[in-house]
């Protein structure tokens, strides 16, 4: 049965994902952020392809994915508070700024990797593994392809190739489909299986939002999230990158002048209510924040207070409007599915199957663990179930060879 599993290589993954939209690593942030929001995707990869002195080198002159930059890499920075007063200048600072320059975070592999060696570099820290996507062209379709690729503004082609990433989402969902291999596994309990982890991120529900900006940005490296909780330690809610990714660069003003608690009821929805917008915009200037005030201008008009919906209305999102035109919102960026800031949640009893679902249902890498009266156990996260599969498939592979 475990043969069975491992016979897969990273490219059976692969089979449909789109090609990796892409950034030359010589771009601006200000260019990273229309990037993102013209192809509607939360993160977007970083190649260089120059054979210059640049920190990231060219392996025998080829372009290589060095990284990626997200939504929520973005908005951290601009909460620096050397970058807060001045946001249109921030955005004018090279890509690399936001790219770990010992990140192994993005890596790249070959379509025939197999599924246990994808498995040892995600445990191993990789989010995100670049993929080969493999296709037959004729000579003449490939130079079509790489016409249209090079009259685009987002290039998907790399040495002649399109590229696709594997990510902890894919393996889980692929162990999913799988799950009667590893019976009786994915019944037992996340407690009983050890994989609750303890340690995790969490801000008070009266502290400062800008208190928490490390803590997101460590988050979205863990691919997990920030709690919210009281002074009891319950679960209030969460800070979550993906949710924040929604609400647009203009969030980095709710988190510079926000409670924890406040913020979560700016970003819940992902539309702001009037009142909040106009404490943001009052704190702004009393913090003589005015080049945030100005490049991140919100329009309460625009936005369609939450307070009186209830708790199975969803709002659409709503386009926040920056100061200047090239940054400001498409419509159709304004259209991305939203996430309720409330967190997704289990119990220490729940089963492992279960937990996956539940995770992969929210399209989250993780869910929070729970006692009956809310108070938060630890965190439960793709990461702990791939070290559960993977020794189990071992064993299995022990078992076959015995």
């Amino acid at each position: 049965m475990a043969a069975h599993v491992l016979a897969h290589e990273v490219a059976d993954l692969c089979l449909g994902k789109p090609p990796l939209k892409s950034l030359s690593v010589s771009a601006t942030i200000g260019e990273a952020l229309a990037s993102l929001k013209s192809c509607e995707e939360n993160c977007i990869s970083v190649w260089d392809c120059d054979d210059g002195d640049d920190h990231f080198k060219n392996v025998d002159g080829n372009c290589i994915c060095v990284g990626k930059i997200c939504m929520v890499d973005i908005i951290c920075f601009l909460c620096k508070k050397e970058n807060v007063n001045s946001p249109s200048l921030a955005l004018k600072s090279p890509v690399t700024d936001l790219l770990p320059k010992d990140s192994i975070l993005v890596k790249h592999v070959q379509p025939s990797t197999s599924l246990l060696e994808a498995i040892d570099l995600i445990l191993q820290g990789s989010q995100n593994l670049v993929v080969p996507i493999e296709t037959r062209f004729s000579g003449s379709s490939r130079r079509k392809l790489l016409q249209k690729s090079a009259s685009t503004k987002s290039c998907t082609i790399h040495n002649g190739r399109e590229f696709c990433w594997l990510t902890q989402e894919d393996v889980i969902r692929y162990f999913l489909s799988s799950i009667g291999f590893f019976s009786p596994l994915p019944t037992a309990s996340i407690d009983a299986l050890g994989i609750i982890s303890k340690e995790f991120l969490s801000i008070g529900y009266h502290s400062s939002a800008s208190s928490a900006t490390e803590a997101i940005s460590r988050s979205l490296v863990d691919q997990t999230s920030v709690a919210i909780v009281d002074e009891d330690g319950v679960l209030i809610g969460e800070i979550s990158p993906f949710t924040l990714a929604c609400c647009g660069e203009t969030v980095a003003a709710a988190i510079t002048t926000l409670t924890a608690g406040e913020l979560l009821a700016y970003i819940d929805c992902g539309g702001p209510p009037d009142d909040i917008v106009r404490v943001v915009k009052e704190r702004l200037k009393e913090r003589n924040l005015e080049g945030m005030l100005e490049e991140f201008e919100i329009d309460p008009s625009d936005i369609s207070s939450n307070s009186s919906l209830s708790d199975e209305e969803y709002p659409s999102p709503t386009s926040s409007r920056s100061s200047f035109g090239r940054y400001s919102k498409s419509s159709s960026y304004s259209a991305r599915m939203v996430r309720r800031a409330e967190a997704i949640v289990c119990y220490p009893g729940s089963s492992l199957v279960a937990v996956m679902v539940q995770a992969i249902a929210h399209r989250v890498n993780y869910v929070w663990v729970i006692e009956e009266d809310c108070s938060v156990v630890g965190i439960v996260t793709f990461a702990n179930m791939l070290e559960v599969f993977k020794d189990q498939l071992e064993s299995m592979m022990l078992g076959h060879f015995d």
